[in-house]
């Protein structure tokens, strides 16, 4: 079961619903089970203290049209229209309840794999907030389990309340990316300044976009859909519309990302720089004998030499220095 959010001449009207699998179809449909009018809260009943439970209104509805429900799915559905104090009380025991999880009966029919593109880069956006989703392909298929088995309105309404997170500077750069709508340019710099596109053009190619969307059969697959543009859509033209880029948040992403792609770098250590004369006198024997030396023989002498060398027994430093670079470059040309 999931509650159903939609706004009627500027309120709020809620309808508790299901999403059930149809063999004939072979898709999800959604159907309405109890209308809770705009005050989903009317339905809480309190016992005192921190105890409440659900009006049993609605349990008794469920049993008459023969369908089961669990009454912890049904009190988490109401959980947000809870009194706020009773809600910060109780917040501790509910997240331990949600982390216990509660595994969903799985359909034959469904797979991750079905979950559209659209759905995916809506999900890891929300989830991650990564403007930059050329791996969303590559994300583990168990990432979208959220998704699978819901009709179309039931994700609709899990991602409106998703949504809810988002900030208004951040609706029109949501948009941009759901959409993919960097493809239409070339440059890849682009996906993180979409604010300095060809606006007019950018406009053209979400407008076509969203209406390719609006005739994807599979995506709207079990949902009735009028000619009309549904409100589902009419949401992401407001958000793209209404407001304007951010530039900054993308911008940020954009350098982070560098960052952290450069954090772990280091640099491959300079070449030391002498000619076999300094070689010859530094090791004190001739070129053709440190050529015919074998890396044993190279190391006995290097070792003698930084006995000799070294500024514990009276060396200079720079000296010993030098003489274990040297070292370090003949024993890689041997190799």
């Amino acid at each position: 079961m999931y509650l159903a959010e939609h706004t009627i001449k500027g309120g709020k009207k809620y309808m508790l619903r299901d999403s059930h699998y149809d063999a004939v179809t072979k898709c999800w449909l959604s159907r309405d089970l109890y209308d809770l009018g705009r005050t989903p809260s009317n339905f809480i009943k309190y016992l005192g203290g921190n105890a409440f439970y659900i009006d049993e209104r609605i349990g008794e509805h469920l049993e008459n049209r023969g369908l089961a429900y669990d009454l912890c799915e049904l009190e988490e559905l109401f959980w947000r229209f809870l009194k706020k104090d009773i809600r910060q009380k109780l917040e501790s025991f509910h997240r331990r309840g949600l982390r216990k999880g509660r595994r969903r009966e799985k359909s034959k029919a469904a797979d991750m794999h079905d979950v559209h593109i659209f759905d995916r880069r809506r999900f890891y956006y929300l989830r991650c907030g990564r403007v930059d989703q050329r791996s969303v392909n590559r994300v583990p298929q168990r990432y979208f389990a959220p998704l699978v088995d819901k009709s179309r309105d039931e994700i609709e309404q899990y991602f409106i309340q998703l949504e809810k997170c988002l900030k208004p500077k951040e609706y029109k750069q949501y948009v941009y990316v759901i959409f993919d709508l960097q493809r239409h340019f070339v440059a890849s710099s682009f996906r993180y300044v979409p604010h300095a596109l060809d606006q007019e053009e950018l406009d053209r190619n979400f407008l076509t976009d969203l209406c390719r969307l609006h005739k994807d059969k599979v995506f709207w697959a079990g949902f009735h859909l009028d000619k009309q543009l549904h409100e589902y859509l009419v949401r992401y033209a407001v958000m793209f519309f209404d407001y304007e880029f951010d530039g900054v948040s993308a911008w940020e992403e954009y350098l982070q990302n560098f960052i952290n792609s450069k954090r772990f770098y280091r640099p491959p250590p300079p070449k030391p720089d002498f000619n076999m004369d300094e070689v010859v006198e530094i090791f004190g024997v001739s070129e053709e004998a440190l050529k015919a030396m074998d890396k044993s023989e190279l190391t006995r002498l290097f070792r003698r030499k930084a006995h000799e060398l070294h500024p514990d027994k009276g060396g200079e430093h720079g000296d010993f220095v030098r003489l274990t670079e040297v070292y370090k470059e003949l024993m890689r040309r041997k190799r």
